[in-house]
């Protein structure tokens, strides 16, 4: 980071905002049903050397309003925190060549911006 300029502490928080929303979105969409409608399961397929049965799917009851709620408020989050950050004023004061993919690189690895960060500093969000 010798040869980029120091990152705004704004966006610093905007980038840990983010990685904390994506984070969250993420875990939430591995707990939720397969399908936001509820939809039928289908049988695997069995080997037929092993007959071991791969493939194959349960029901999905579909999402509650309350999931379906949920997800929304999240990815309308991530996408707002997102346009945040990618059209934050300190990315015009770089030059537009690899040094900008470079400094927005460096911004999703500080150390200030991972989701924790804040928890870490002793001052979590609420």
């Amino acid at each position: 980071m010798a040869d980029t300029p120091p990152f705004p502490d704004d966006l610093i928080e905007t980038q840990q905002r983010l990685h904390q929303a994506r984070a969250e979105y993420t875990a939430l969409c591995r707990a939720l049903p397969w399908s936001v409608e509820p939809l039928p399961g289908w049988p695997g397929t069995a080997h037929p050397h092993t007959g071991e049965v791969t493939g194959g799917r349960d029901a999905s009851p579909g999402y509650t309003p309350e999931q379906e709620a949920e997800e929304k408020r999240l990815w309308d989050l991530v996408r707002e925190l997102s346009v945040a950050v990618s059209t934050h004023p300190y990315w015009a004061t770089l030059e537009k060549d690899a040094g900008l993919v470079k400094a927005r690189l460096e911004l999703k690895l500080h150390p200030k911006a991972q989701p924790d960060a804040a928890s870490a500093a002793g001052g979590g969000a609420a």
